[in-house]
């Protein structure tokens, strides 16, 4: 049997591994709303608050490019993206398929995982009530993220992180989000109560009616606003 030679890709890991982590700082930042869509990403104020290279800065600009997530446009630098209603589209469609995988598998789901369904509802009903939309739109994404990890899957996980990130960029376009989000929070728990109930066949059918009701209004809301130039000269704020 062959054997594999020791090659020197040491450094090579070293500085993908720091562009992973840079990538992965910046994915929580628009996860968390902190980087709305259209935010320019200005090398140096960002190199200077992460504490990285140009090259690593770089490099996890390429990651999040192939995640959708951010945009480079020739002469002008890289921006956070602005979402089409065809994005939203297909961004529904890929969290209707992961939620719906954790649904069926709920009754076979570890009790942690059943319990990260509930810290995110406990957390979003915390925010609706002092009206911190920022806050529930973090935890309403933990919520949905939380109904797909109860399939057990890894990649279903890692795929509804990426994923996530984008919708958090289709919220941008939500003018009154007290009106958009206060509802979910509602649905939220009750979507968690016919969980703990076992009753899966209407979960799966409110769940169904909830991502259309979501998705519908996100899409109308990105119609009324394409006639709008998004300001392409906000700088990031870390």
């Amino acid at each position: 049997m062959a054997t594999v030679s020791v090659l020197p890709v040491a450094p090579r890991l070293t500085r993908l591994a720091a562009a992973d982590l840079t990538a992965g700082t910046m994915r929580n930042w628009i996860t968390c709303g902190e980087l709305p869509p259209g935010t320019r990403l200005p090398e140096e104020q960002l190199c200077e608050a992460l504490g990285v290279s140009r090259n690593t800065l770089r490099e996890a600009f390429r990651l999040l490019g192939h995640e959708r997530l951010v945009v480079h446009e020739l002469n002008r630098g890289v921006f956070v993206r602005t979402l089409t209603a065809a994005d939203v589209a297909d961004v529904f469609l890929v969290r209707e398929l992961a939620e719906l995988a954790g649904v069926r598998a709920a009754r076979s789901a570890d009790r942690a995982l059943l319990r990260r369904v509930d810290e995110a509802v406990a957390s979003g009903s915390a925010a609706a009530r002092k009206r911190d939309w920022t806050a529930f739109a973090t935890a309403d994404l933990a919520f949905h993220r939380a109904l797909a990890a109860l399939a057990g899957s890894p990649r279903i996980d890692e795929m509804m992180r990426r994923v996530l990130a984008e919708l958090r960029l289709a919220f941008g376009a939500v003018e009154d989000r007290a009106a958009f989000h206060a509802p979910y929070a509602r649905r939220n728990a009750g979507l968690a109560e016919l969980l703990h109930a076992g009753r899966l066949k209407p979960l799966e059918r409110e769940l169904r009616s909830y991502l259309a009701d979501a998705r519908d209004q996100i899409v109308a809301a990105l119609d009324r606003d394409i006639a709008r130039e998004p300001d392409r000269d906000t700088a990031a704020r870390p």
